[in-house]
């Protein structure tokens, strides 16, 4: 019995030990993460101010160092995002960026920064590097993922066609922007784009027909102005100089490109004058 009373008491012992073990292991982790919490938020703060005071290499390493050597902390991903932004903005090292910010959206994907790296990458290809094939397919993946402003994504999209000369493609994106976002401020715009990269594409009467609808749709938007100079200039490779003068007479003290305009005015003027001496 005295036995069994001893062995009680032995093992009471060695429970109680090993609560007291654990809750001083619990408390040494949180202690941790405190305090390692607490130094990541100086250093990211050290790393802001070597990026104010033009010390860029420095901060971009600081932030890179915190992504990592702690990359499952609440800081790591924005870290990592400064460290890409600062090769980005202030190293020109672009594709080292690009780098850094795919790191972003493959570590942290459900992180608020995988988007805006995301967005960062494309923007990258597209201004940049120029390179628009890339940044088509940059700009799709921020699409299928349901971006907030699917409009202007959309729109890069096409403008990225646009400047490969694919009019033909720029144009039907151009019309799913139109379609899929009817209500949005970039449609005037995405019209008169349309027109012109029909006009570019060499279908005068369809180009004619779209910037009249601009003009008559949005008559004191921007883009109604650039649409009429666009229509007189559909209307001189027609070869209907007089109508293309009288467009571009109308916008004189309105457009904004007053050299362009005087440049137009006199070239269609010339071409009248040579196709009178012809006759």
């Amino acid at each position: 019995m005295k036995r069994q009373r001893k062995n009680s008491k032995y093992y009471r012992y060695r429970l109680l030990l090993w609560v007291l073990l654990i809750l001083v292991m619990g408390s040494s982790v949180s202690w941790y993460y405190v305090t390692r919490n607490s130094r990541l938020e100086t250093e990211f703060a050290q790393a802001e101010s070597l990026v104010q005071g033009g010390s860029y290499e420095k901060a971009r390493k600081k932030f890179f160092d915190i992504y990592e050597t702690s990359p499952d902390s609440s800081l790591a991903p924005q870290a990592l995002y400064r460290s890409g932004d600062i090769l980005n903005v202030y190293l020109d090292k672009y594709q080292e960026a690009i780098l850094a910010f795919l790191l972003v959206t493959r570590d942290y994907p459900d992180s608020e920064w995988a988007v805006q790296a995301q967005k960062q990458v494309a923007e990258i290809y597209k201004t940049r590097l120029l390179d628009y094939a890339q940044a088509i397919v940059a700009y799709q993946k921020l699409l299928d993922s349901g971006v907030a402003d699917a409009d202007r994504t959309q729109y890069e999209i096409a403008d990225a066609y646009f400047r490969l000369n694919n009019y033909e493609q720029a144009r039907i994106e151009f019309e799913s922007l139109l379609k899929n976002y009817p209500d949005s401020p970039l449609v005037p715009e995405v019209q008169y784009r349309i027109a012109l990269a029909y006009s570019l594409d060499g279908q005068l009467t369809k180009a004619e027909a779209v910037f009249k609808e601009v003009i008559s749709t949005w008559p004191e938007d921007l883009f109604a102005l650039e649409a009429r100079f666009g229509l007189a200039s559909v209307l001189e490779e027609e070869e209907r100089l007089r109508e293309s003068l009288k467009v571009l007479q109308d916008l004189q003290g309105v457009y904004p490109n007053k050299e362009a305009l005087t440049k137009k005015i006199r070239q269609v003027e010339e071409r009248i004058r040579k196709k009178k001496k012809a006759i």
